[in-house]
């Protein structure tokens, strides 16, 4: 199967979500006793989201491939909390700063080709 670039920047944009939701899970659990941040690789998310499909187009790896795994980089508060809000807010920046160029790229893209599709009015 040939991989088009709306199919991979679907992914991109998916495993980008899922990063998202991720950090807003942890946001929201800053100050829950003994709760562990975790987070997904984006590299592996993206691999499930263009990995093989069966006959129904879902992904035959993704539950495994992009189970969220805990941070082991965190400081941990007295109440057994490892989540940073610092380290929280920068990683929600770069995602959405990644999210972002990736819609842009695609919607300028998809743009180009419907222009490109057009048949020109003058007939030249």
């Amino acid at each position: 199967m040939q991989l088009g670039f709306i199919d991979f920047y679907g992914g991109v944009l998916n495993a980008r979500q899922e990063s998202a939701n991720l950090i807003a899970n942890n946001i929201a659990n800053a100050d829950t006793p003994g709760y562990k941040a975790v987070d997904v690789s984006f590299d592996a998310a993206l691999s499930a989201q263009l990995g093989d499909t069966d006959g129904a187009g879902t992904s035959s790896t993704a539950p495994a491939a992009t189970a969220p795994q805990y941070r082991t980089d965190g400081v941990v508060a007295l109440n057994g909390n490892d989540v940073s809000l610092d380290t929280e807010r920068v990683n929600a920046a770069a995602n959405a700063e990644a999210m972002q160029s990736a819609t842009v790229f695609l919607h300028q893209s998809t743009a180009d080709l419907v222009t490109a599709l057009r048949p020109n009015p003058a007939g030249i």
